[in-house]
């Protein structure tokens, strides 16, 4: 008896169910974020102008660009604060200009500049975002995370009454309460020793690995992204100029580390570079 396989002709639709699948199709599930032609402008001004780019589940990428290259607009697009102008920026698949509350749950955010209210004790800060997201066993997990961030001994202190470096690492506590899917982390570890750095950005690549998470990480310290990411977004005056891994751009402007690269690119030598790079 002959096998009848399916048809799966260009324009021919098969209605599909949630019992079964169209053999016809490969479900794929949508990359974590996916920016279509971005644009932001204040009058006249383009902060962020013409941005596409992708970011699969999983990855680690850096977004990197001088002030005012657009990263911090970039950002807030990304979360939903901030309605694009033209252009749109998909999260898990959802439009977040429109279907944000779909995916919030999913995402976090850490910036040290993002100060948490400083009359809260540290405790009473996590309880709070803890329960804005809903979070299972809230005592149980502020608890984990002050043993894994080494703030047992800050729990009842007022947040005001911090070091920078102390603050840094509630924020990052804050930005963990959830395990987020997709982390946005700006300037993760600024004001911190390089001991104290080193050893967040362990505590990040751990969480990466056993969550299986997505981080966009927004830094000035190249020597950190070249250790934690696997491709570079390189912005400048608001749109894109590079995505590549870092260890491609360091090859292409015939460079030794992703610092110079940066410094190249932030000076506006970056053509001369380049041309220096491919001449015979």
């Amino acid at each position: 008896m002959a096998i009848r396989r399916p048809l799966c002709h260009i324009g021919q639709a098969r209605p599909a169910t949630s019992a079964t699948l169209d053999p016809c199709m490969t479900p794929t599930a949508p990359p974590a974020i996916l920016a279509d032609n971005l644009t932001k402008a204040y009058d006249r001004a383009k902060a962020v102008d013409g941005l596409s780019f992708r970011v699969e589940t999983g990855s680690v990428v850096g977004l990197l660009g001088g002030n005012g290259a657009g990263k911090t607009t970039t950002l807030a697009m990304i979360m939903g604060l901030t309605t694009p102008t033209l252009g749109s920026v998909r999260v898990f698949g959802a439009d977040m200009a429109l279907e944000r509350g779909k995916v919030l749950h999913r995402i976090n955010f850490e910036s040290p500049y993002a100060d948490l209210p400083h009359r809260l004790s540290v405790r009473q800060n996590l309880s709070v975002f803890g329960k804005l997201y809903g979070v299972p066993r809230l005592k149980a997990r502020v608890a984990e995370l002050a043993e894994g961030l080494d703030l047992v001994e800050l729990l009842d202190r007022r947040t005001g009454q911090l070091s920078a470096g102390q603050k840094t690492r509630v924020a990052l506590a804050k930005a963990l309460i959830n395990e987020p899917d997709l982390l946005l982390l700006d300037e993760p570890t600024a004001s911190l020793d390089p001991d104290s750095a080193d050893w967040v950005r362990s505590h990040l690549e751990r969480f990466r690995r056993n969550r299986g998470a997505t981080i966009l990480l927004a830094s000035h310290n190249m020597g950190e992204v070249e250790r934690l990411c696997d491709r570079v977004i390189m912005m400048r005056k608001g749109r894109l100029l590079h995505d590549d891994p870092p260890e491609v751009l360091i090859a292409r402007y015939g460079r030794e580390t992703l610092e110079e690269v940066f410094l190249d690119v932030a000076r506006g030598h970056g053509a001369a570079s380049l041309a220096a790079s491919h001449a015979p």
